[in-house]
């Protein structure tokens, strides 16, 4: 894993610290993620990627964002985020959708699946949600 990766990963640690940090969830990530190596975050990172290519395939395809193939995408999303960092609740998630398109760093790193994919997850997510 180069070193610009893991600079940018501490830098939104450190972020996300000061955020979240006296939260459950957060907390609850630090402890599961602490034995992690760069290979686990590696593999991670893979696997995300992937999950966020589904959507992307989907959003080209112009599936809408309640249909049930999102809706599956999101559930998968979820439980992603579930087994390898923190409980993902509809809550946390539905916040989630909502910082992917309000945060230019991580829509843009979104968005590198295909143009518009962060505005499509974040209303997959939204209507997930309701």
């Amino acid at each position: 894993m180069n070193n610009d990766y893991e600079k940018m990963r501490k830098q939104y640690a450190d972020e996300a610290r000061a955020l979240w940090g006296d939260t459950d969830a957060f907390k609850e990530s630090e402890r599961r993620t602490a034995g992690y190596t760069a290979d686990d975050w590696s593999a991670m990172h893979d696997s995300m990627d992937a999950i966020l290519e589904g959507f992307a395939k989907l959003n080209e395809r112009g599936v809408a964002p309640d249909h049930e193939k999102p809706r599956l995408q999101v559930r998968k999303l979820q439980q992603f985020i579930s087994d390898h960092m923190y409980n993902c609740t509809d809550e946390i998630l539905k916040g989630l959708g909502e910082m992917y398109v309000a945060d230019e760093r991580f829509k843009k790193n979104i968005d590198r699946h295909g143009d518009g994919t962060a505005a499509y997850l974040s209303a997959c997510i939204k209507s997930y949600c309701e």
